[in-house]
């Protein structure tokens, strides 16, 4: 992978990004929407997990977005650059996501039970947007 470099700044960025919204979605749900929170309910909390249904539709949206960024700085894409970068930000995401959502413990981590099998499908569906975004975001630039 030639421009690896550029692929973690957009990757992470859009990592982040992502994260964003979803904890911003949290955030709205307990403060406007008067949801539970986590120290009133004892789990995740209403807000948190009311958001989950949008988690992939976050993901669909923003990193196709931040792959296409990605691969516009470059000379020309092949099918064959779109397939690294989908195994590359997807399995990080992957291993990411073990360590800092439920290894390393903090306020928001969980255990492995809620993170893969009570957060199903919907991080099933993340995982798939995040592989599928470089595709996506070679699709369309292919076709313009």
């Amino acid at each position: 992978m030639a421009h690896f470099g550029f692929s973690m700044l957009w990757y992470w960025l859009a990592y982040f990004v992502v994260t964003g919204i979803g904890i911003c979605h949290t955030l709205l749900n307990i403060t406007v929407l008067h949801m539970k929170s986590m120290k009133e309910s004892g789990g995740m909390g209403e807000g948190y997990e009311r958001t989950k249904p949008w988690h992939p539709l976050y993901n669909i949206v923003v990193f196709p977005l931040f792959a296409y960024l990605y691969f516009n700085g470059w000379e020309t894409v092949a099918l064959a650059d779109a397939i690294v970068t989908s195994l590359t930000w997807g399995t990080i995401t992957v291993v990411f996501d073990v360590i800092g959502w439920v290894l390393v413990k903090h306020p928001w981590s969980l255990t492995f039970k809620a993170f893969y099998i009570d957060y199903q499908p919907w991080i099933t569906l993340v995982y798939i947007a995040i592989y599928a975004s470089p595709l996506i975001a070679y699709g369309v630039m292919a076709t313009r």
